[in-house]
């Protein structure tokens, strides 16, 4: 939620969306965000995340304490660049060398790297046009540290959307398009997943009175609350990830291209409406039993998922984004999640 623009989607009866597979592949992730004072060491995050079966982390800027204590630990990593390192890795080919050169190549042989994900919900404004070239020339620098198994790819908020509703009628917003396409054509081309962010928690708070609470947290008792041409969504975090579904078909995707959700998360307190121990407990053990199946649109085709995030964080800004946290820095649970409960 690095640097979220929040934006809203219009959606039936004033339904709003904000902004490899898991079984027997990969299992539930959890962002390390570090924008804290009171963290723990690398080492023992590290050690957390293994004691909690969680098997896979997304870094937002590379952090090389961090990639230290990932070597040998087995955990599957996503790490990304800085927003502001765009321009650079862009432009100038040499800078993206030496950022592999820097925080890929010297943990290649004993860190898992998933992906490396090239600026994180900068579609679409002005540095939208940085990204495609940013990721080929970080493709380029890994193909020359003989690196070339290393997926590059990039993190979308739901903003990018300019329809959403129904799911079907999901569809790229005329500013992202542009920066968008390319990227997906690049991506299709290589079989590698697009990143988005889902966060049903910011539709619900936005329009509680329009946005049932069991439907935002997928309760299993929830009831269908869109149909759209026979198809039945229970929840809102399937119906978002279809609408992006179909604007990657739309804009020539097709049905190959795979989205892998990079963050998810529901905060457990900082004021808002919502905001609580019990929703976010709710939430994220009900999004860990549920991935596995797919969705409507990609029936039993597993989602890898990303939740945010492994700490509270206080320098985050005031309000719901320092609550996010599955544990507190000192590392004690906010509240339990159940790793080992994904649905097959």
């Amino acid at each position: 939620m690095a640097g979220k623009t929040i934006t809203l989607v219009a959606a039936a009866c004033s339904l709003l969306l904000f902004s490899s597979s898991l079984s027997g592949v990969e299992a539930i992730g959890v962002n390390y965000g570090m924008i804290g004072s009171d963290l723990p060491s690398p080492d023992k995050v590290v050690a957390l995340y293994k004691s909690r079966n969680i098997t896979d982390v997304r870094l937002f800027h590379p952090d090389t304490s961090v990639l230290e204590a990932l070597r040998g630990s087995g955990l599957g990593v996503v790490l990304g660049t800085l927003n502001q390192h765009l321009a650079p890795l862009a432009t100038d080919a040499a800078f993206a060398a030496s950022w592999i050169q820097s925080y890929v190549q010297p943990f290649a042989g004993s860190v898992r790297f998933r992906y490396i994900n090239a600026g994180n919900e900068v579609i679409p404004g002005e540095s939208a046009a940085l990204v495609l070239p940013a990721m080929q020339n970080l493709e380029a620098a890994l193909r020359e540290a003989g690196l070339s198994s290393v997926p590059v790819t990039t993190a979308v908020a739901t903003s990018v959307l300019g329809s959403s509703y129904p799911p079907s009628q999901g569809a790229f917003s005329e500013a992202a398009l542009p920066a968008v396409e390319p990227i997906l054509s690049f991506l299709k081309s290589r079989g590698t997943p697009l990143l988005v962010n889902v966060y049903p928690y910011f539709a619900y708070s936005a329009d509680p009175s329009s946005v049932p609470l069991d439907y935002a947290l997928l309760s299993s008792s929830a009831s269908v609350a869109v149909t759209d041409n026979g198809v039945e969504y229970a929840n809102l975090f399937d119906a978002i990830l279809d609408a992006v579904y179909a604007a990657v078909e739309k804009a020539g995707g097709g049905e190959s291209l795979e989205l892998v959700v990079s963050e998810t998360g529901w905060p457990s307190g900082g004021g808002g409406y919502g905001a609580s121990v019990e929703n976010a407990a709710a939430y994220v053990n009900n999004l860990v039993r549920h991935v596995g199946r797919g969705t409507p649109r990609r029936p039993g085709k597993a989602v890898e998922t990303y939740i945010f995030a492994i700490f509270n964080e206080n320098q985050k800004p005031e309000g719901v984004e320092r609550y996010f946290g599955l544990f507190q820095p000192d590392m004690s649970e906010v509240y339990h999640v159940d790793f080992t409960a994904t649905s097959s």
